[in-house]
């Protein structure tokens, strides 16, 4: 499964069914001008596969997970903020919060992670991709 992605790539894991998040995929689809990031519903047959090639304890982390080869695996803010820095400026300054240390940046995540649909609600199913994005996207 892990062989499907190129080397050159990121994987973005994330909650198909949020819209918060799908928000968020869509805003990084849209800024990711090197075309860096494939991305995967959690919920997906690569998501799954994946978690559990891990072992991911997803009752700790069900809502953003970033794998790279060679790096493996971020999760929570530290994956948020990878993100970011690909994206050029000025969303790249993002960075600039790795010197909040991770305990506090992913309390604040959790908080935020916790209250996702009741803020922002979700979706009965995962997004269906575009034609013209269906290549960014693994089942």
């Amino acid at each position: 499964m892990l062989s499907l992605i190129p080397k050159e790539k990121k994987l973005i894991l994330f909650d198909g069914v949020c819209n918060l998040c799908n928000s968020s995929i869509q805003y990084v689809i849209k800024h990711d001008k090197k075309n860096l990031f494939l991305f995967a519903p959690l919920q997906s047959e690569t998501g799954q596969k994946l978690i559990n090639h891990y072992n991911i304890d997803t009752s700790k982390t069900d809502s953003i997970i970033l794998y790279s080869e060679g790096h493996g695996l971020d999760f929570k803010s530290t994956a948020a903020l990878k993100i970011g820095l690909k994206l050029g400026f000025p969303r790249n300054l993002i960075g600039l919060f790795f010197i909040v240390p991770t305990f506090i940046r992913n309390w604040v995540y959790d908080v935020i992670a916790k209250n996702r649909y009741k803020w922002f609600g979700r979706k009965d199913a995962c997004m269906i991709p575009t034609p013209n994005l269906k290549s960014k996207f693994l089942n």
